[in-house]
C-alpha cells in the first residue's frame, strides 16, 4: 500500500475522516461543529463591524473611559453566543434523560425530534436504534418462551403418560395385594395406597400446571377458575375469583400470557406474600382491552424483580400488554395486566409492552 493511500485513509486503512472534530463529512457531529463555529464567527464579525462603524475608538494604551465600551461589547457577544448555543443544544438534555431511564423491557419511550436539523437527525437515529433493540429483544424472548412452553408440554406429557401410568399400576397392584392380605397387613397396605394415591394426584396437578389443557379445551375463563381452585387451600390461602363472561376474544398467545401471569402471581402469593386471601379477576376495559388483576392481603409488593416477575414482564412484552405490580388498597400486592385490543385475532400490529415495577 502506498504512503499516499495510507495517509488518505487515516493511516489505518479505514474510511477517510475530516480534520475537524466529530467525524467525517456529512455526519451530525461535523454539521453541529460547523454550525457552532459559524455562529461564533458571525457574532464576532457583527461585533467587529459594529465597533468599526461606531464613533467609539480604542486607544493604545486603552483609556479608562473606553473600558466600559469594551466590557459591554464583550458581554453582549458572550450573551448572544450563550443564548444561541443553549437553543441549539437543549435537545441533548432530553436525549441524556431518555438514555438514563430507558429500560430493556419497557418500550414506547421515545424522544420527539426537536431543535435544529442536526440534533433532530441524532434523536431520530437514537429512536431507530431503540426500535431495533426492542424488536431483537422481543424476537429473542419469543423464541425462548416458545421453547420453554414446548419443554413444559413435553415434561407434562411424560408425567402423565409415564409416571402417572406407573403410579396407577402400583395402585392396582396394591389393591390386588390388599384383597389377599390378612387384616393387620391390609391396614398397613391401605396407608401405603393412600400415599401413592396422593402422589398420583400431585403428579397430575403438576402436569396441569405445566400444560394447561383446560385452556385449550375450555377456554381462558374456565382455565383461570380451575387455577384458582388449585391454589385455594394451599398454605391456608383462600382464593376467590371474579371472571366476567362475554369478554373480547383474544388470540391463543394472549390467553396463554394471561394464564401464566395469573399462575406466577398466585405462586408468588403462596411463597412470599404470607397472605390469607387472594382474588383473581378478569374484566374488560373501557377501550376494549382485557384486564387481569391478582390481589392479595399479604405483606406488600416486592422490593425488587426476581426471576418470576422478570418472566411475567417478558411475556407481557410479547403481546404488547402493560404489566404493573404495586401496593393494593388496604395493604398487600396488586398485579395488573392490561391486554390491548391489538391482542385480538386479526387485530392491528402489536406494539411492545411497557412494564412498571416500584
Amino acid at each position: 500500500m502506498s504512503t499516499a493511500k495510507t495517509e488518505r485513509d487515516g493511516g489505518h486503512g479505514g474510511p477517510s475522516r475530516a480534520w475537524w472534530p466529530g467525524g467525517g463529512r456529512g455526519t451530525p457531529a461535523s454539521a453541529l461543529y460547523w454550525r457552532i463555529l459559524g455562529m461564533n464567527g458571525l457574532i464576532f464579525a457583527v461585533g467587529t463591524t459594529v465597533l468599526a462603524l461606531s464613533p467609539a475608538t480604542v486607544s493604545s494604551p486603552v483609556l479608562l473611559g473606553e473600558l466600559p465600551v469594551l466590557t459591554v461589547g464583550l458581554a453582549l457577544m458572550v450573551l448572544v453566543n450563550a443564548f444561541l448555543l443553549r437553543a441549539s443544544l437543549t435537545p441533548l438534555d432530553g436525549l441524556t434523560t431518555l438514555m438514563t431511564r430507558v429500560d430493556s423491557l419497557s418500550s414506547g419511550d421515545r424522544l420527539a425530534p426537536s431543535g435544529n436539523g442536526d440534533l433532530s437527525h441524532l434523536i431520530g437515529t437514537f429512536n431507530a436504534m431503540l426500535d431495533r433493540l426492542e424488536a431483537d429483544r422481543s424476537s429473542s424472548a419469543a423464541l425462548v418462551l416458545g421453547a420453554q412452553e414446548s419443554e413444559r408440554r413435553r415434561i407434562a406429557q411424560e408425567l402423565h403418560d409415564e409416571i402417572g401410568q406407573s403410579l396407577t399400576v402400583v395402585l392396582l397392584e396394591l389393591k390386588s395385594v390388599m384383597d389377599r392380605a390378612p387384616g393387620d397387613l391390609s391396614r398397613e397396605l391401605r396407608g401405603v395406597q393412600e400415599v401413592v394415591r396422593s402422589s398420583l394426584d400431585e403428579v397430575r396437578q403438576v402436569a396441569r400446571r405445566l400444560r394447561p389443557g383446560v385452556l385449550e379445551d375450555l377456554g381462558l375463563t374456565s382455565a383461570l377458575a380451575a387455577l384458582a381452585g388449585d391454589f385455594s387451600g394451599t398454605g391456608g390461602l383462600r382464593v376467590t375469583r371474579c371472571l366476567r363472561a362475554g369478554l373480547p376474544e383474544l388470540d391463543p398467545d394472549a390467553e396463554l400470557v394471561i394464564y401464566r401471569v395469573a399462575q406466577e402471581s398466585l405462586t408468588n402469593v403462596v411463597r412470599h406474600a404470607r397472605a390469607g386471601h387472594a382474588e383473581v379477576s378478569l374484566t374488560g376495559g373501557g377501550d376494549g382491552s382485557v384486564v387481569l388483576r391478582v390481589v392479595d392481603d399479604g405483606c406488600g409488593p416486592p422490593e425488587g424483580a426476581g426471576a418470576g416477575i422478570h418472566g411475567m414482564r417478558e411475556r407481557a412484552m410479547l403481546i404488547g400488554a402493560r404489566l404493573t405490580i404495586g401496593a393494593a388498597e388496604g395493604g398487600g400486592t396488586e398485579v395488573r395486566l392490561v391486554v390491548p385490543p391489538a391482542a385480538r385475532p386479526g387485530g392491528p400490529p402489536r406494539r411492545h409492552a411497557a412494564a412498571d415495577l416500584p
